[in-house]
């Protein structure tokens, strides 16, 4: 996959099927099959992490309904796969990745080539997560097609790199499609990352709370009543950086002292079970005080068309924040 002339028609082709350059973030155990369709109608690519189907019978079932409920005219739809070598289940999975065969499929948490042979096999494409340049060289090393950048800001597993450096310092060295993730939630943030280089937006925050996602009212309600500043960003949960709502560590009597410690990366075992620390800690990301009423995916992607259109047009008349009386 290193003809620069075909990655770029590839992916225009995978534009041209959407409503505009976004990408549902997968959410881990927020993501599901409706939320993935009704993206994918909606206009927006949608995905899912394959460990929130909580067995691989029931994974086989979520892309049979994924893949028997989108046709030609939807837009393209991704799974997110764990490649760390601790996550017992990887090998069922990619099974079912070659079987049911994704537009993407996206790495986290461990590198992309224990899945390049398979995917580009049936013609998929791997993009992996990274959250330096550094991990980008190792991962674009390891065969990756294309990167999916998680900055600061970003809900669930974050970055800690600003979205505008930690793209132009990839840029110096890659060439190839770019993902790009942190605090993203308008059609405005959808525009602006695309003029830094950003083939794709990918928003998780912003389709949190809607109605077809998986998660319990009681986390929508703290969706809704959060902030920029309700979130802690910590390595205590899973192991990896994160952004989490204050209030849910609160509530799950986890100490300020706890959150300053770093757990261990471990994806062994029933990553459902009661027993693990994201069951009762909620994530979300810095664009998380925008979100403050109950919405459809459809309204939230109809919303992001009218604002990345309008971005658009102010771009094109060059003054975005005069109004037109004063032009």
């Amino acid at each position: 996959m290193n003809d620069i002339g075909a990655m770029d028609s590839r992916i225009n082709k995978i534009k041209s099927a959407m409503a505009l350059p976004a990408i549902a973030a997968p959410m881990f155990l927020v993501s599901n099959p409706a939320t993935v369709i009704a993206a994918c109608k909606s206009g927006v690519m949608g995905s899912f992490p394959g460990p929130n189907a909580r067995t691989t019978a029931d994974l086989r079932d979520w892309l049979t309904e994924i893949t028997t409920s989108l046709g030609p005219d939807d837009a393209p739809w991704a799974m997110n796969m764990i490649t760390h070598s601790s996550y017992g289940r990887f090998d069922d999975e990619i099974a079912l990745v070659e079987e049911f065969q994704p537009d993407l499929v996206i790495t986290a948490l461990g590198g992309p080539h224990r899945v390049t042979t398979q995917v580009h096999a049936y013609g998929g494409l791997v993009f992996a997560d990274v959250t330096s340049p550094g991990f980008a060289r190792k991962a674009l090393e390891k065969g990756a097609d294309g990167l999916v950048l998680v900055c600061a800001g970003a809900g669930g597993h974050t970055g800690e790199y600003a979205i505008l450096p930690f793209i132009e310092e990839v840029r110096s060295f890659f060439d190839g499609p770019l993902i790009v993730g942190g605090g993203i939630g308008t059609g405005r943030a959808i525009r602006a990352v695309e003029n830094l280089g950003a083939d794709f937006a990918y928003l998780g925050t912003r389709f949190l709370a809607t109605s077809e996602t998986m998660i319990p009212d009681a986390y929508r309600q703290m969706v809704w009543q959060s902030t920029m500043e309700d979130l802690i960003a910590s390595r205590a949960i899973t192991g990896a950086l994160g952004n989490w709502m204050r209030a849910s560590v609160e509530a799950a009597g986890i100490s300020v002292e706890d959150m300053s410690q770093a757990a261990t990366l471990d994806f062994s075992g029933d990553m459902h079970a009661g027993s693990k620390a994201w069951k009762h800690v909620w994530s979300a990301g810095q664009g998380v005080g925008a979100i403050t009423r109950p919405e459809t995916i459809a309204q939230v992607v109809g919303t992001l068309v009218e604002e990345y259109k309008q971005a658009v047009a102010d771009q094109s008349k060059g003054s975005r924040y005069l109004p037109d009386s004063a032009e």
